[in-house]
């Protein structure tokens, strides 16, 4: 802002007295919330815990090694349940995604103003409630095991591949939608001919990636009793069998390697 000083030069300020004033009550209230953060945790916080953690972290890592490659055999048939959970629950999620996000889509649905709300209500309550959470759910509803686990990858997976998906359409290039629609098309046409090819790549792309997001969550579902390698892993936690948490936490971390190389290969195919 420029201001006029008593020689009659100007000079040039940032901001307003007005907006330093602003600027500075912004800091001040940030610290004060943060001092009051720190004090309410602090008083619910047993420090002698916080600073015995690093001799108990080196007791555990040194009963972690060596690890139990015997226990390795028992892995494989978990390990398949968490890959089957994941995809399962994918391809689960995909196949409901795809309506929602044409629903919410605003130059897709047929309806602004009721059915484009609900759809982006299925959106936000999928994405708000972590895949955990559904899983516990899921547990007490319809019994542990591999299915609690998939139908919760599938509802967790809905808003997030939904929200890409319908962002994707509304992105498109509408010359093409007039072109398709300026030949008589009917709308199912215009969707299948001007809609579909140039959301493809994207939907090829946030399906793949939501799978690989969902390898690393099926992983830990187990812990819920939703099935998969979590479960062998919450029996050694619970047994403290440390050299077997060794070798599924090994396990799980090659098992997320593999898939992060596979799902970058697909997308580097696809897009």
């Amino acid at each position: 802002m420029p201001l006029t000083t008593r020689d009659d030069r100007m000079i040039w300020r940032r901001r307003t007295t007005g907006r330093d004033f602003a600027v500075w009550f912004g800091w001040l209230l940030g610290t004060a919330i943060f001092v009051w953060s720190w004090q309410v945790i602090s008083e619910n916080t047993i420090w002698f815990f916080v600073t015995d953690s690093p001799r108990v972290a080196a007791d555990i890592g040194s009963r972690m090694v060596p690890p139990a490659w015997d226990y390795l055999s028992r892995l494989w048939q978990p390990l398949w349940d968490t890959i089957n959970i994941a995809t399962l629950g994918t391809l689960l999620a995909l196949v409901m995604a795809v309506p929602v996000a044409f629903l919410a889509a605003r130059n897709t649905t047929p309806s602004v103003l009721f059915l484009r709300p609900i759809a982006l209500l299925i959106i936000v309550s999928s994405r708000s409630i972590n895949s955990l959470i559904w899983a516990l759910l899921l547990v007490a509803i319809a019994g542990p095991g591999v299915f609690a686990g998939i139908i919760a990858i599938a509802l967790r997976s809905i808003g997030f591949v939904a929200k890409l998906l319908y962002e994707a359409i509304e992105e498109i290039d509408p010359v093409q939608v007039e072109a398709v629609r300026a030949t008589g098309a009917s709308e199912g046409q215009i969707i299948s001919y001007a809609i579909v090819p140039q959301v493809m790549p994207a939907f090829a792309g946030i399906s793949v990636f939501r799978w690989d997001i969902n390898i690393r969550e099926s992983t830990v579902l187990g812990l819920v009793g939703a099935g998969g390698i979590g479960l062998e892993l919450q029996a050694s936690l619970n047994v403290l069998a440390w050299p077997r948490v060794t070798v599924i936490l090994l396990l799980i971390f090659a098992t997320v390697l593999v898939s992060e190389w596979v799902s970058a290969r697909i997308r580097h195919a696809v897009i």
